[in-house]
């Protein structure tokens, strides 16, 4: 042989061997870490933190083939920080937490009142922390929230996690927060963060009768009229200023978020019946286009304007509807127009004159009216979004749903 063929035969074993220890080498990696599936962080004694982390499990397969549910692994740190938390569990556990994986974050309302920006400056600096993974504020111990919620449909949790808010494209109840939108909210001068508000139901809301959907949409974590295996419920907003939580939102506040930032496909409503006073009309809403919003700054107090369209069909109906008939269509559009005008207008002056907090990023429209962002910085978009004022027109387009006509 050769000095080239023996060469090349020596870099063809050590190929081989290279490709043959590589697998067993990874696997072995992969048996050192702990997955985190969720972080819970509430406040402890002693300017202390007590940091709650949620692991994956292996699933375990039935005789028949199906996936049992399986319990997951949960374990708590007091500490400093949650950089130290981080290293104490990594010694605890033996193997090296990985947050490639990790779902959600959760803050319990008693911190976030204080403010969380050094928790989410440290997750948003660790490279393995996804900025989708969500965040959510529960008005419970963040601990407690972790430990009673039980999905039904999922036999693992982590699912769970990854699809609990995709409902907010079609009910409005929660928005789709993430770390990486509340950390960009945090450094930018033109909008607030919000997070999921989340809660444990211990309180059923009494019914008042009119059992329409506008009751239900009025409601928030900790007050919905819902019993079943999961414990934990996720609806409504909590908003901030800055860092720090001033407010929270119900279902129905947050649809109307959703709906002007456009991040919703479709909603439910419960408008006044405009025959009969004492009842209400369900009515399917899709929005027809983005909302149109123009902003007046040449004065300290920001003068907004927001044109929404939207395009409706009934979803309730009486034996004795005449939604076939035109006139009475325009008369429930205009009934719809003039409720969610006050809707809105109620929910934007909550967010201006309690939160003086700007969660819908009003500020990236008025921005445009600068010449240069120092102009802008000198306004004070942020400290002057209190002052602001609101012209909302909403136009709507209500179309019967019967399928069945009058002969």
């Amino acid at each position: 042989m050769n000095k080239l063929g023996r060469n090349l035969f020596i870099f063809l074993f050590i190929l081989v061997f290279i490709m043959a220890f590589s697998s067993s080498y990874l696997s072995l990696s992969m048996d050192n870490l702990a997955y985190v599936l969720v972080i819970g962080i509430d406040k402890g004694t002693d300017n202390n933190l007590e940091v709650s982390f949620q692991f994956s499990t292996t699933s375990k397969s039935t005789e028949s083939g199906s996936t049992e549910k399986t319990p997951s692994v949960m374990d708590t740190v007091t500490a400093p920080s949650l950089s130290t938390a981080i290293n104490l569990m990594d010694s605890y556990m033996g193997k090296e937490l990985n947050m490639s994986h990790c779902k959600v974050i959760i803050f319990s309302e008693e911190l976030a009142e204080e403010g969380i920006s050094e928790e989410i400056y440290t997750l948003i600096n660790d490279t393995q922390v996804r900025p989708s993974a969500n965040i959510v504020v529960s008005k419970c111990n963040a601990k407690f929230y972790m430990e009673q919620t039980s999905p039904e449909l999922e036999n693992l949790i982590s699912k769970y996690y990854e699809i609990f808010t995709n409902s907010s494209k079609y009910t409005g109840f929660k928005p789709d927060a993430t770390i990486g939108d509340f950390f960009n909210a945090i450094i930018c001068k033109t909008c607030e963060p919000v997070a999921i508000l989340g809660g444990i139901s211990t309180e059923k809301p009494q019914n008042q009768g009119n059992n329409h959907i506008q009751e239900n949409y009025n409601v928030k974590s900790n007050q919905t009229p819902i019993e079943g295996e999961n414990g934990s419920e996720n609806i409504g907003i909590a908003a901030f200023k800055d860092d720090k939580l001033v407010g929270e939102l119900c279902a129905l506040e947050t649809t109307t978020y959703l709906a002007i930032r456009n991040e919703i496909d479709r909603f439910l409503i419960s408008v006044p019946d405009p025959d009969d006073v004492n009842s209400y009309t369900d009515i399917y809403l899709t929005p027809e286009s983005p909302p149109r919003i123009d902003i007046d700054t040449s004065t300290s107090s920001p003068y907004i304007k927001l044109q929404a369209k939207f395009s409706g069909r009934i979803y309730s109906m009486s034996n004795n509807s005449q939604y076939l008939e035109s006139q009475t269509l325009d008369n429930l559009s205009q009934t719809c127009n003039k409720y969610l005008e006050s809707v809105f207008s109620d929910y934007l002056y909550k967010t201006s004159k309690e939160f003086k907090s700007d969660i819908n990023g009003f500020g990236k429209y008025a921005l445009g009216n600068f010449f240069t962002t120092q102009d802008y910085d000198n306004y004070k978009w942020c400290d002057n979004y209190h002052n602001a004022f609101f012209d909302v027109k909403i136009d709507t387009s209500i179309k019967s749903s019967m399928l069945i006509t009058e002969t």
